[in-house]
């Protein structure tokens, strides 16, 4: 019975393995440093693989670099022997939600996702330290070979949970934080989606660093924006003779396939009028495409009163039923509510003839477009996205007081969510800070009636001893992160209440279905001690020890969650105890996965669970009692059940 590994994926073996597929002739052997050999690559016969001229040596080249580079290459690709351990306490409809919340280092964290979310993270916002001079960076270890990292990161808890102070006096200022910045988003660019977005928000002492970084991670040709962002909306401070009252979201696409949603401008001529003044039609509400019926977003079908007084649904061209773009709590949509006159509207005929009800044509809403004026001076447009002053006002109105010093505001978060047309987007944060991406996320959902997942990744890092946050009890920046999606997810659930009470939200509208929870997870070190990574250093006069290589302080839903991550399986997925014959059995969405992690397992309780033919079981490596029950378990499965991968940990 094959054992699980029990560690992130050797991003270096699966390189190689990748450029053996394309150039086998460039795959050799040599012997590393411990006398071992390994595959290695011809680095020289794959230069000439990749030359139509022939190559003689090194030239010179545009490229990106600074002291630390290989070292961060390094330290992205090398494996960790870390887990993710399951915090139910701290958590929110944990049995449900479809939300994490991982505390711990997001290098740690990045890597753990690594099989689990591969190229599945739709949006990727984050808002890393700005390398001013007086914030923080992260302080990782490069100083050693995979096979040692390996082995300390199952130790050290503390070793890469490191944050210093980079300050200008340091002769490596830019180089540090781009060593920190170029292993979190390598590793970032695995997980995100072919038809993903990433953006990431910057000032100018970092902008061209970061532009460059990613041009080379992403491709210079996959650049949709340097958006800049008013974050001072009556100008920042005054450096060089001129005020700095903005920011910048640089916005990178995966591939060249990407359907961004364009934001409706106000250009054009008004060219309509009614009783409030001029304007032009804007974008119809109707939603077109490949999720357009009304199945696809039955909360978005809905009636709206024309001007008459005239009870309007969402009825395709073709004739059938389809939703609107908005869902009923949608700001523009309440607006609408009040205000007859928000929607242009026009009798179309369907078509071919086509008729409903004895009706050969349909009304069509379109939205009235009154603003002609566009932001110039200290922005372009991203202008009407709120300020720094408006993200510290949604905490002060959550918590009562200021616990976070720099938050965004959900409004231009939200505004980046909007650009992507997956209304059920996985979305990723690893700078979470005060998660104003999970309120945005989550604010969002509400307004248009979408299943958009948030991902949340932020470091125990303490709070000042003299902040108001630690005198209110919050100890550190992850705790205030999930106090505020905790409040900020009550807050919207009880605003969507309250208009359901008041018919905003229509009849049978279900409030239940917005997701305001999630589940906490903890970077720590592995379940396993250090004889399950290095059996062959272990003694003769030592052996008692691997008769028990599982921590003693570790509980069976830690293991199950390690197998989780070593399996690549959705952290989300539900998860239900039994128990037969006296063991407690895990079941994992119904038979994703069958986990038992008790002693003493007998052949007749395995028949029991091969009968329910999951797709994968799992057990502990010493709960057979003997090898010849440990044989007789993998031949009873490949009898009852041979669809089932069965392995150990």
């Amino acid at each position: 019975m094959d054992k699980l590994k029990m560690q992130s994926p050797n991003l270096v073996d699966a390189n190689i393995e990748k450029i053996a597929e394309l150039f086998p002739n460039c795959i050799s052997e040599a012997n590393d440093e411990n006398g071992i050999l390994r595959r290695v690559v011809d680095f020289d016969q794959l230069r000439q693989e990749l030359s139509a001229v022939l190559v003689e040596g090194p030239q010179e080249r545009y490229t990106l670099s600074w002291p630390g580079k290989n070292e961060a290459i390094l330290t992205a690709n090398a494996p960790i022997a870390r887990t993710l351990r399951p915090c139910e306490e701290e958590s929110v409809d944990f049995e449900n939600t479809k939300n994490l919340y991982i505390e711990g280092d997001n290098l740690d964290a990045l890597k753990l996702l690594q099989e689990t979310y591969l190229n599945k993270i739709k949006m990727i916002y984050f808002d890393p330290p700005y390398n001013t001079g007086k914030d923080f960076i992260f302080e990782d270890d490069f100083s050693e070979d995979t096979d040692t990292f390996l082995k300390r990161s199952n130790q050290k808890d503390e070793e890469g949970n490191r944050m210093v102070a980079n300050t200008e006096a340091n002769g490596r200022f830019h180089s540090d934080w781009l060593t920190m910045m170029y292993p979190r988003l390598k590793l970032a660019s695995n997980l995100l989606a072919d038809d993903g977005l990433i953006a990431v928000s910057i000032d100018d002492t970092e902008l061209f660093q970061l532009g460059r970084l990613l041009d080379e991670i992403f491709g210079s040709n996959n650049k949709l924006a340097c958006a800049p962002w008013l974050s001072e909306a009556s100008g920042g401070k005054e450096k060089t003779g001129l005020r700095t009252g903005h920011e910048y979201l640089l916005i990178y696409y995966k591939s060249t396939s990407i359907n961004v949603l364009q934001e409706e401008r106000s250009a054009g001529e008004l060219n309509l009028k009614d009783k409030h003044g001029p304007y032009r039609k804007g974008r119809e509400l109707m939603k077109w495409g490949g999720t357009s019926l009304r199945e696809d977003r039955p909360k978005q079908h809905y009636s709206l009163k024309t001007p008459e007084g005239l009870d309007v649904f969402p009825i395709r061209n073709d004739g059938k039923e389809g939703h609107w773009r908005w869902g009923k709590n949608n700001e523009s949509i309440l607006s609408a509510i009040n205000d007859r006159d928000f929607f242009h509207w026009e009798l179309r005929p369907f078509d071919n003839g086509v008729n409903v009800n004895g009706q050969t044509e349909r009304w069509v809403p379109y939205v009235k477009i009154r603003d002609l004026k566009k932001s110039v001076g200290w922005s372009t447009w991203l202008d009407k996205y709120g300020a720094n002053a408006d993200g510290t006002r949604e905490l002060k109105e959550l918590f009562g007081f200021k616990p976070f010093d720099t938050p965004k505001p959900t409004k231009l978060i939200k505004w980046f969510l909007s650009l992507h047309a997956d209304d059920n987007a996985t979305i990723l944060d690893f700078f979470a800070g005060s998660a104003a991406t999970a309120q945005a996320t989550i604010q969002l959902n509400a307004e248009d009636g979408s299943n958009r997942q948030f991902i949340m990744v932020q470091l125990p890092e303490p709070c000042d001893e003299k902040s108001e946050a630690y005198k209110a009890g919050y100890k550190t920046i992850a705790d205030i992160g999930k106090e505020r999606i905790r409040r900020a997810g009550k807050k919207i659930k009880d605003e969507w209440e309250v208009a359901h009470q008041q018919g905003v939200l229509g009849e049978g509208e279900p409030v239940s279905t917005l997701d305001i929870g999630f589940r906490v997870f903890k970077v720590d070190t592995s379940n396993m001690k250090d004889v399950y990574y290095t059996p062959d250093e272990l003694k003769q006069n030592n052996l008692e020890l691997f008769k028990d290589h599982i921590k003693p302080d570790r509980r069976p839903e830690d293991l199950l969650f390690q197998v989780f991550l070593d399996w690549g399986l959705d952290l989300t997925l539900p998860i239900a105890k039994e128990t037969i014959d006296g063991k407690t059995i895990f079941v994992v969405d119904a038979n994703v996965l069958l986990a038992c992690f008790d002693s003493g397992i007998t052949e007749e309780l395995v028949k029991k669970l091969a009968k329910h033919k999951p797709l994968r079981a799992v057990f502990r490596d010493d709960a057979f009692g003997s090898d010849s029950v440990k044989i007789n378990v993998e031949q009873i499965f490949k009898l009852l059940s041979p669809g089932t991968e069965v392995k150990s940990i």
